[in-house]
C-alpha cells in the first residue's frame, strides 16, 4: 500500500509584525486572500486531505474563503507554530499510519511553484524519514551585535529553509514529543534534534525556489503580486 499525503497548513498566527489590521493570511492579493491563493497552489498535489489549522476563534476563514472540496478547518491552533501542528498531529493520529506523509506549508508561501511541490513529492518518495525545500544561501551573511556587524558566516553549507516539509507521520510525530514545549520554528527542526541521537538520519534538503517567499511584512504582498502575475 502507497503512503498517503496529509496536508497541513498552519493559520493560527496573528501577523504581529504584518502591519495591517488583517491577519496576513487574509490580506488581499491580487483580489483573493493569500491563504486563498496558498491553498489552491496546494490543490497541485494529489492527497488525502487538506487540514487549515486556525485559531480557536477566528472567524475570518468561514467569511473570507469558506467551504472547498477536500480541505477541513480545525479551530486547534496553539500560540506559536509548534503548538500548533503539536495540536493536529494528535488529531491526525486517527487518520494515518505510521509511514504516511505529513506535508505542512506555510499558510503565507501562496507563490511556491507547482514543479516544486512536485519536485518534493517525487524525491521523498523512497525516503524513510522526509525532508524540505531549501535553496543555497546566496547573500553574505554576518553574524551582529546590537546594530554592529562583528563577523562574516561562512555560507559554502547553509541553506535557506522553506516550505512544503514533508515527514513520516511517525518520524514527525516522536520529534515533536520529544519536547512539548520547545518552540520549533519548523518541523525540520524538531527531526534534526531526533536524528542527532540516531533514531533516524536527517531530513533531506530538495532544491526549491527563489520565488517561495514567505509573506512577512505589507511590502511582501507587492512581490507576490508580481511573481504570480509572472507564474500565470
Amino acid at each position: 500500500m502507497n503512503a498517503r499525503i496529509f496536508v497541513v497548513v498552519p493559520a493560527a498566527g496573528t501577523g504581529e509584525r504584518f502591519g495591517s489590521g488583517v491577519a496576513r493570511q487574509y490580506a488581499d492579493l491580487n483580489g483573493a486572500p493569500v491563504l486563498q491563493r496558498t491553498l489552491d497552489r496546494l490543490a497541485a498535489i494529489h492527497c488525502e486531505r487538506t487540514f487549515v489549522v486556525l485559531a480557536a476563534a477566528d472567524r475570518e476563514y468561514e467569511r473570507r474563503i469558506g467551504r472547498r472540496d477536500g480541505v477541513e478547518v480545525l479551530h486547534c491552533g496553539g500560540v506559536v507554530r509548534a503548538e500548533t501542528v503539536r495540536n493536529v498531529m494528535a488529531i491526525l493520529g486517527s487518520h494515518c499510519a505510521p509511514d504516511d506523509w505529513v506535508l505542512v506549508h506555510d499558510a503565507v508561501r501562496p507563490c511556491v511553484p507547482r514543479d516544486a511541490l512536485t519536485r518534493l513529492v517525487r524525491e521523498l518518495a523512497d525516503d524513510s524519514v522526509g525532508g524540505l525545500l531549501a535553496i543555497p544561501v546566496a547573500d553574505t551573511l554576518k553574524r551582529m551585535d546590537a546594530d554592529r556587524s562583528i563577523q562574516t558566516e561562512n555560507r559554502a553549507s547553509l541553506s535557506q529553509a522553506q516550505t512544503p516539509q514533508m515527514f513520516r507521520y511517525s518520524i514527525l510525530m516522536t520529534a515533536l514529543d520529544r519536547d512539548k514545549q520547545a518552540a520549533f520554528t519548523d518541523e525540520a527542526q524538531a527531526v534534526e534534534l531526533l536524528a542527532a541521537t540516531g533514531v533516524c538520519v536527517p531530513p533531506r534538503l530538495v532544491r526549491g525556489s527563489n520565488v517561495n517567499i514567505k509573506i512577512t511584512f505589507a511590502e511582501d504582498l507587492v512581490l507576490a503580486a508580481a511573481i504570480l502575475a509572472t507564474q500565470k
